[in-house]
């Protein structure tokens, strides 16, 4: 039997499960996803089963359901939408002398999995033992090509250990498979139970394609696989189709020594608009183009586009492997989820499970796209279009809600707003400052030209349009934004919520900024000289509210006068707060459940003085429980830059393992990407000290004891900066590019050819702050 425990190994570029542990399935299946932003593949067994939640999704493709109400409202949105399980086809099925290659059954004598960060590869090695005690080892190694975005492939290889072997491969391409219930809610179920309507069915040779559409959303697809077949003698080969399933089989005798080899390609298209035989040659095509290529090829570009990739993104990180091995997984699942989306979203969870329904957030602009932004501005941009393409969709709804401008949605996959739950959904507004704040960004570290003239301006004018109808001025002259939620869900409805008023306040001033820069935009969109000032004046009189007796400022008005939630006396059983205590008693009292005040002073750090964040960090963090992962990161930045190293990283450490150590325990329906982009966040804006204010870049590095020496490279206005941090010294160092004028720890200097090397200033300790009675960051040892 396998000689190893079931787990993962560590190593610097690569990550390594042996043995076999049929429990941790659902969660490896996540971990294992091979995907390029279009096309995604959960990271199953070839052979189909045991299979914890099968999993093939194409970005954007999804089926519409009712929302549940215990009584409706005006305005509440009636339908969302759920990501779909589209055509699987990565199974090939295995006979070994008449038995089904089942880890279930038998003797697995060695098992490993190995993702790869360099090739982009998931590659596997088994010998199985069937219970009539036949020996064959398994060799795969599929991917999901960067390059050609369309296309997987897969080489699956057997080979004979104790005697010629009678084999049997089933190739197939297979709809409407069975899955596991995600959902207690019934709608859901029920929208998701065969979503596919068969259009057409064809198979010859070695190829099949199968074509449907959804029931009720009316989105169709194509699916199509080919083979190239490596046979040691010959075979018997047929094929067969229906509506839900085509099969190539093949059929072969195999000598101890020699193996059989199968190269399986498989190709996806889909659209809302364009007809089945449009995508049946769309298909076809990908194929073809995808053969001709070939298996050699196809690997190569992928190590050639990781290796570009690589090139301006590594993190070097010298005293802890496992966080070394942690962040570079991150940062390929980042990769993966939006490299080739192309005019889609990024969801919460990519395409590694159905988690969220397949939903995007404000996730997706505040946490990933600042590291795309960084390292694959292509992407970034790509996933701002896909905001804007859905512009006329929020206009009308905030027509709908009787606002100017757009209101973008809470969660969603065509646009439409998928939530059910106004407080947390609707209410939480400050999505629209979010995707301006992403695309202000973007911009400043592009100057990407065509992109602001064909999308940037608009995106930054309707979000800004609605602050200016949203908010109102007060007797005392203040511009007050009340009844929204910030990003901690765990207080709703709040009037000023500083976060939110902050990033309005961005936004309209980066409005403003904008129409000035590109005045024919502005007549464009019609806006006049007087909008613009009020926007300025909106800008300029924004309500931070701030408790002088405390000395911080307010999450929201009022919030500090809130009775403190009772730490003591909550287990640690009962967090998540929210699946144990009621909404109404969360609401009332001061309990954080991710960082709101803390982001904002990250995002908009020029506001805070440093002895306001120091307090305001000490006294949030006391309050903040951290049941979302979207807050370790965010503590992390902050706790390093006020001066808390040591708690800074172990904030990283939570943020880094969030899914390898599935902390939050659903990891089995995806990871969490904004968690994962959080891991660079806490290197490049945590111990790097980056701060990006319009295009000037600003360092203030320091390392954690923890730590020996952390590198980390970025990409800005067409150069390629590095940069290297020991405890007493940061050496910059430009890898390509013009010469640049950087900050560090406020001193102002050029970076050209030749490296600098500058000292990091004493550091005076400050007491540790309080934290929340059992919800310390999570420690490995």
């Amino acid at each position: 039997m396998i000689d190893c425990n079931p787990g993962f190994d560590v190593a610097p570029w690569h990550l390594r499960w042996c043995g076999l542990d049929l429990d941790a399935l659902l969660r490896t299946e996540s971990i294992f996803a091979l995907s390029n932003g279009h096309l995604g593949l959960r990271g199953t067994l070839e052979e189909g089963e045991p299979v914890g939640q099968p999993g093939t999704y194409l970005n954007g493709y999804y089926e519409k359901r009712q929302l549940p109400y215990a009584e409706t409202g005006y305005g509440y949105p009636e339908v969302g939408q759920s990501i779909v399980n589209v055509t699987d086809g990565k199974i090939i099925r295995l006979l070994v002398a008449d038995e089904p290659m089942d880890m279930r059954y038998g003797k697995a004598l060695e098992h490993e999995r190995v993702l790869d960060f360099r090739s982009g590869t998931l590659r596997r090695n088994t010998v199985w033992s069937s219970p009539t005690g036949r020996t064959v080892r398994i060799r795969s190694e599929r991917l999901v090509s960067f390059t050609d975005r369309a296309i997987a492939a897969i080489r699956y290889e057997v080979e004979p250990l104790d005697g010629e072997i009678d084999l049997v491969v089933q190739s197939d391409l297979l709809a409407n498979e069975p899955a596991a219930a995600t959902t207690r809610d019934p709608r859901l179920a029920a929208a998701l139970d065969r979503p596919l309507v068969a259009d057409f069915a064809t198979a010859r040779d070695y190829s099949a394609l199968l074509a449907h559409h959804t029931r009720h959303s009316g989105l169709r697809m194509a699916a199509g696989i080919d083979h190239e077949l490596e046979l040691p003698g010959p075979a018997r080969c047929s094929v067969q189709v229906e509506d839900d399933l085509a099969r190539v089989t093949i059929a072969v005798d195999v000598a101890q020594g020699d193996r059989l080899r199968l190269t399986k390609y498989i190709a996806y298209g889909w659209s809302s608009r364009r007809s089945t035989p449009a995508l049946r040659a769309q298909v076809a095509a990908a194929l073809a183009a995808g053969m001709e290529t070939g298996w050699d090829t196809l690997l190569r570009r992928q190590r050639d586009y990781l290796d570009e990739f690589w090139a301006t993104a590594d993190i070097e990180i010298d005293g802890d492997p496992e966080l070394q091995q942690a962040v570079r997984f991150a940062l390929f699942h980042v990769l993966q989820a939006g490299a080739r989306g192309e005019s889609r979203a990024i969801p919460a969870k990519g395409l590694t499970g159905p988690g969220y329904d397949g939903h995007a957030f404000w996730d997706t602009e505040t946490f990933v796209l600042p590291v795309l932004t960084c390292t694959v501005p292509s992407a970034a941009g790509q996933a701002l279009r896909w905001r804007h393409s859905t512009l006329d969709t929020a206009r009308r709804r905030a027509r709908e809600l009787g606002q100017s401008g757009v209101m973008f949605p809470w969660r969603s996959i065509n646009g439409e707003e998928g939530s059910g739950y106004w407080p947390t959904g609707t209410a939480a507004v400050h999505v629209n400052a979010d995707i301006a704040d992403a695309t202000a960004r973007y911009l400043a570290a592009t100057d990407d030209e065509e992109f602001e003239t064909d999308c940037g301006v608009e995106l930054l004018v309707e979000t800004a349009r609605l602050w200016a109808g949203l908010g109102h001025h007060n007797s005392s002259g203040d511009f007050r934004i009340d009844g929204v939620t910030g990003p901690d869900e765990y207080s709703a409805l709040a009037d000023n919520n500083v976060y939110t008023n902050l990033m309005a306040q961005r936004n309209l001033r980066e409005a403003a900024a904008a129409c000035a820069r590109r005045p024919e935009m502005a007549d464009k969109f019609g806006v006049t000289p007087e909008e613009t000032a009020r926007w300025h004046d909106c800008a300029d009189r924004m309500a931070l509210p701030y408790n002088e007796k405390l000395g911080v400022h307010e999450q929201s008005e009022g919030f500090t006068r809130y009775a403190r939630w009772d730490f003591a006396a909550t287990t640690a059983t009962n967090y998540p707060l929210l699946l144990n205590y009621p909404y109404f008693e969360l609401y009332r009292k001061q309990v954080v459940k991710q960082a709101d005040l803390v982001l904002a002073m990250q995002l908009c750090p020029t506001v805070f003085t440093a002895e306001q964040k120091a307090r305001n960090f000490d006294y949030y963090d006391a309050l903040t429980v951290r049941d979302s992962s979207l807050s370790a990161c965010t503590q992390a930045v902050l706790a390093a830059e006020v001066g808390h190293l040591s708690l800074a990283f172990d904030y990283f450490v939570e943020a880094a393992l969030t899914d390898l150590h599935d902390l939050h325990h659903n990891v089995a329906h995806g990871l969490h990407i904004a968690s994962l982009a959080g891991t660079w966040l806490c290197c490049v804006g945590g111990f790097g000290g980056l701060r990006d204010c319009g295009k000037d870049l600003f360092f203030a590095p320091r390392l954690p004891d923890q730590l020996d020496r952390l590198t980390f490279r970025i990409a800005w206005r067409g150069r390629r900066l590095a940069v290297e941090i020991t405890a007493d010294s940061a050496t910059y160092s430009l890898l390509g590019g013009d010469s640049i004028r950087l900050s560090h720890h406020g001193r102002d200097f050029t970076l050209d050819a030749d490296p600098v090397t500058l000292p990091i200033p004493f550091l005076r300790s400050r007491p540790a702050p309080e934290l929340p009675d059992g919800r310390r960051p999570y420690r490995r040892f």
